[in-house]
């Protein structure tokens, strides 16, 4: 543990909005409350700090791991979309003769309806539970991946797109805090990055995918392409059974003793699992008391399915927790702001803006393009907990704002003489993937730790869903438009564009996000309470 982490101290109540508006009339009674609670917090937060110390640096949880794994393989269904569509789509166009905008439309839309299953999720995480919402979005994606696979026409397999969107909303909400709250402090990081590299492998997966099927014929291939997804939503509604469920949300549940049995199983030992569960039962039983001073009417733990958590978010948010909003909602906004999801979904746009010609030159870079993201978004879990979130997305936002300036000026070049040199295709080439790669640095997995660990537990899911359906949109409306938009202003000022888009990206992180390495999901609140 660092240095830091051993001498600081936070102590606080993360949760909720309404612990500032107490009853005047109960000041005295407050404050005596409230000093009871410090020095119990304190001597817990001494006892938990004397215990870490006689303990070596732990290891990787296996049972926390496997749960990770299994959570974020949902991720695949994602990564595998973004990377097929970047090839089923020329077939599409071929097969339904479809016009250029309608293909925007036809990839675009499963990112716009993805934004109706992450505003959803977060209500029916808090009322089923983390572990078979999950579930819900593998079993929503098959369905759309089996309505893709047999589209007769356009607007069928825009159907199809539409609930396999829903399905995609879903897990991304839902992985990335399911793994958050299964994992211990000090291995959150890698853990909960987990479902940015199942998303590059999927990536790369599709680009496998269009390469092993586009020897068919054009009305089987891209109906082979979009419907093997359906194998790993398959894989992934079984994978649940194993799964354990949220040790938070079983606390919130008044579920205690089926929580400590999961702590256990996740911790070094008993003795860790134990101070575990008495921060997460004064977190939750700090949120309950709140709410009654704020006159709820659901106080009991068990009957608390997420009601009250929007108006608290957006009406009336404590400045801690507006700074939160404020912080989620914008990694989300850069993450999708950056067009590397829209770069890509149209990789072989770009590459052949980028001079390359020959389709076998086209799948080649493309697929080295995916191993350099999946590559690079490894390098980035193994490292986050090491070196911190904030230095991650630094690096990870300025070198894409580098990256883009150069492949801007690369395709100026190419767009405005006469003769394509070879060292200008091959600077483009080396630009496109550097900006993959520096996203899978810091964007990428980073937004997934940090928007789903900054809420407090009663605000965790539905303000992630909130976060994430703002991810959803603002991707859905660049896939939408990034062609046309190209179009009309060239490939090469859509990239200045976007690199202008970075610099302001870092400029917010530097500003507005504080370092969360190695805090309890208990204590990060407190990160936000002392920011001036």
């Amino acid at each position: 543990m660092d240095d830091n982490s051993a001498t600081e101290h936070h102590y606080y109540y993360p949760l909720p909005a309404s612990a500032a508006k107490a009853d005047p009339d109960h000041s005295n009674e407050d404050k005596e409350e409230t000093c009871a609670e410090e020095s119990s917090s304190h001597n817990r937060r001494n006892s938990s700090q004397d215990f870490v110390s006689h303990q070596s640096k732990p290891g990787l949880n296996k049972y926390a791991l496997g749960g990770a794994i299994l959570a974020s393989t949902n991720s695949i269904l994602l990564g595998y979309d973004i990377g097929v569509m970047s090839g089923a789509s020329l077939f599409i166009r071929q097969d339904l003769k479809i016009t250029s905008v309608q293909v925007e439309i036809l990839v675009g839309c499963l990112n716009v309806c993805s934004l109706i299953g992450s505003l959803a999720s977060g209500k029916t995480s808090d009322w089923i539970g983390r572990r078979y919402t999950i579930m819900v979005a593998a079993a929503t994606f098959l369905i759309g991946a089996i309505l893709m696979g047999l589209a007769p026409s356009f607007p069928f397999l825009l159907a199809g797109r539409v609930v396999a969107g829903i399905g995609v909303g879903y897990s991304l909400m839902i992985s990335p805090v399911y793994v958050a709250e299964l994992s211990p402090a000090l291995t959150r990081g890698f853990l909960t990055s987990l479902p940015e590299v199942f998303i590059s492998v999927g990536i790369l997966l599709g680009y496998v995918s269009n390469y092993a099927f586009s020897g068919f014929s054009n009305d089987i291939n891209w109906r082979l392409m979009l419907g093997v997804a359906a194998l790993p939503a398959i894989a992934v509604a079984l994978g649940v059974l194993a799964m354990p469920e949220s040790p938070r949300w079983l606390v919130v549940k008044g579920r205690f003793e089926e929580a400590k049995q999961v702590l256990i199983r996740t911790s070094e030992n008993k003795g860790e699992a134990e101070l575990r569960l008495a921060e997460i039962q004064e977190a939750a039983s700090a949120s309950i008391k709140n709410k009654d001073k704020a006159g709820s009417t659901s106080s009991n733990s068990g009957m608390w399915h997420g009601q009250g958590v929007w108006k608290e978010l957006l009406v009336t948010p404590t400045r801690p927790v507006f700074r939160i909003l404020v912080a989620a909602i914008g990694v989300n906004f850069f993450m999708q702001a950056s067009g590397n999801d829209a770069v890509m979904y149209y990789s072989p746009e770009v590459f052949k803006e980028a001079g390359i010609e020959s389709e076998k030159d086209l799948v080649g870079v493309t697929i080295i393009m995916g191993i350099a993201k999946t590559c690079f978004v490894l390098i980035s879990a193994l490292f986050l907990d090491r070196f911190g979130r904030r230095p991650m997305l630094l690096l990870g936002s300025c070198g894409m704002a580098i990256s883009l300036f150069v492949l801007g000026l690369g395709c100026t070049l190419l767009k405005f003489s006469e003769t394509k040199h070879e060292w200008v295709i091959a600077l483009c080439v080396v630009a496109v993937c550097a900006a993959v790669s520096f996203f899978s640095i810091g964007l990428g997995p980073t937004t997934w730790v940090y928007s789903s660990e900054i809420f407090p537990l009663r605000l965790r899911a539905q303000g992630s869903s909130l976060a994430i359906s703002v991810n959803r949109l603002v991707s859905g409306i660049v896939s939408m438009t990034f062609l046309s938009v190209s179009e009309a202003i060239t490939f090469g000022g859509m990239f200045f564009v976007l690199g202008g888009v970075m610099v302001c990206a870092t400029l917010f992180f530097y500003y507005f996000l504080p370092e969360t390495k190695g805090k309890s999901l208990e204590e990060i609140e407190a990160l936000f309470e002392d920011l001036r």
